[in-house]
């Protein structure tokens, strides 16, 4: 399997779940050097940079986040 096809897994994980596989891959970063962790962000930005290249549809404005972030926390 691919890494496209596991986040696209992933995705689909209740957020409970994705939020638990979240915290593992983030604690699996912490055994990164500064320099190695600095490496796979920018990748991670690199990719979604070409993924809304490629799909502008998938971007979300800012004012989208913050509201839903602010209706998740009331």
């Amino acid at each position: 399997m691919g890494l496209t096809e596991l986040v696209d897994e992933a995705l689909k994980l209740d957020p409970a779940d994705r939020a638990k596989l979240a915290e593992k891959l983030l604690e699996s970063l912490e055994t990164l050097s500064d320099e190695e962790t600095e490496h796979a962000w920018l990748e991670e930005a690199l990719r979604r940079d070409a993924d809304l290249d490629t799909d502008p549809s998938k971007g979300r404005g800012a004012d989208e986040v913050l509201r839903r972030i602010r209706a998740q926390h009331g």
